[in-house]
């Protein structure tokens, strides 16, 4: 993407200390994150269970191949964090929202080295890092592996323009691709990145080199585990495979963003076609003209490099926040490499899709904030109803709980799902989630308090 600063002014100030001027800002805009007193769902509260409070700790196999999900840099990094910081849910999102902005310096990094400008690459960053993908993300712990991949994918980058050798670029490349897909499938999008790379950076030695090594890594990792990771049993349809999921699959990364009342990507179908997804899909053409309008280069990298990002999520059978997290990253580099040559027209699109993109981010984090706090609530007040209940009930009668008419019940659903134990009780099937016509024990209020009946 060389060359596309056009004629902007460069203070060699501020492009030296523009990485870490994201890292601050998107440190700072995080707040809601950073102040979150709880947890999002099952999984955050599953693996605490799993690392325990005393003992050693059980941790994940690295020759489990397998294993369906086999992130064992994921899973055992999860049961470290778990044991030293669950306790303390803010400190345990400081290091998530920490790393998220991280990433959010390493694009703006990336995305200079490549020849956008200082103003907009620092700009896009900061939308990629407080925008909805990137907020439900770091304030989710269960999504460490997302992380994880695109710091390596990002800093795979940075070492091919940082020293353009072909061996340094192919070394780093490999690394950094075997690392990611140890902690996530999602990596798989690594060599297609650094092929998107290759093609539009004028076809050098060293970009050639780091896509044949991180394809050749990934050669190895499909030969050992295409068998499971096509056949293999799972749970949820989210994990279906199809290639008639890919269009739509496609459409709901790219609108998502636009839709700032949407919370979860899966959800923004729901109710149909109607007239916001319209808007949004004519909001979203309006971008692409724009960028093409700028540079037909940088919108052919806007769409490549999204495919390339998404292309190991696309053929699932529901789309998810996460899973769009290094689609976010490539396309906000793109959308800043068009902006000194966007007409003013064009700009007047792209900023207004960066306003809506910082709102939907705010909501996010809104959400994420008000589920933890219902859960820093709910949770220990479950384990207290369900150890008085166990003591006054035979062992296989569970506790019905039915959550109040004002109460989200998709908050509890989750809060209450395959859960081991609690601060050393055992929930596990002890705990019943009822309709609001059905007879319970207790009701679930708004605020995850449980009031007996």
């Amino acid at each position: 993407m060389a060359g596309t600063t056009g004629n902007w002014r460069q203070s060699p100030a501020l492009a030296r200390w523009a990485p870490l001027a994201v890292f601050a800002l998107a440190l700072l805009g995080q707040w809601p994150l950073l102040a979150n007193p709880g947890y999002f769902s099952h999984d955050e509260l599953q693996w605490a269970a799993f690392a325990g409070s005393d003992g050693p700790i059980r941790w994940s196999s690295w020759t489990a191949i397998g294993a369906f999900q086999y992130r064992p840099l994921t899973f055992n990094l999860w049961l470290w964090l778990s044991r030293q910081l669950f306790a303390q849910p803010q400190a345990f999102h400081l290091v998530l929202v920490a790393w998220g902005a991280g990433n959010a310096a390493l694009l703006c990094a990336l995305a200079r080295r490549l020849g956008v400008a200082t103003a907009p690459a620092i700009v896009a960053a900061l939308v990629f890092a407080l925008g909805p993908f990137a907020a439900y993300v770091h304030g989710w712990v269960g999504t460490i592996g997302d992380l994880a991949w695109l710091s390596c994918a990002l800093l795979a980058g940075l070492v091919a323009t940082r020293w353009p050798r072909a061996i340094v670029a192919a070394t780093a490349a490999a690394a950094f691709t075997a690392l990611g897909l140890l902690a996530k499938e999602a990596a798989a999008a690594i060599p297609l990145l650094l092929a998107v790379a290759w093609w539009f950076d004028g076809r050098k030695r060293h970009w050639a080199a780091a896509t044949l090594a991180a394809g050749a890594v990934l050669a190895v990792y499909l030969a050992l585990r295409i068998g499971v990771l096509l056949h293999a049993p799972r749970e949820g349809a989210q994990y279906a495979l199809s290639a008639a999921h890919v269009p739509l699959r496609w459409v709901e990364y790219q609108l998502f963003a636009l839709l700032p009342n949407v919370f979860e990507a899966f959800t923004m179908l729901a109710r149909g076609i109607g007239s916001r997804i319209v808007v949004a899909g004519l909001l979203w053409l309006a971008l692409l003209a724009a960028l093409w309008r700028g540079s037909p280069r940088v919108a052919a990298i806007f769409l490549l490099g999204g495919i390339a990002a998404l292309a190991p999520v696309l053929p699932l059978g529901s789309s998810w926040n996460h899973y769009g997290y290094g689609f976010a990253a490539i396309t906000a580099m793109a959308v800043a490499a068009a902006w000194p040559r966007a007409p003013r027209w064009g700009r007047g699109v792209i900023a207004l899709c960066a306003l809506l993109c910082l709102w939907h981010g705010a909501n996010v984090m809104r959400m994420m904030r008000h589920v933890g706090q219902v859960q820093a609530v709910f949770s220990p007040a479950l384990a207290d109803a369900v150890a008085a209940h166990a003591a006054q009930a035979p062992g296989d009668v569970p506790l019905r709980l039915r959550p109040a008419p004002d109460a989200d019940a998709w908050i509890f659903a989750r809060l209450t799902h395959e859960i081991p134990s609690y601060r050393g009780v055992a929930i596990g099937k002890r705990v019943q989630l009822v309709a609001a016509d059905a007879p319970a024990d207790a009701v679930i209020a708004a605020d995850g308090r449980i009031e007996p009946l």
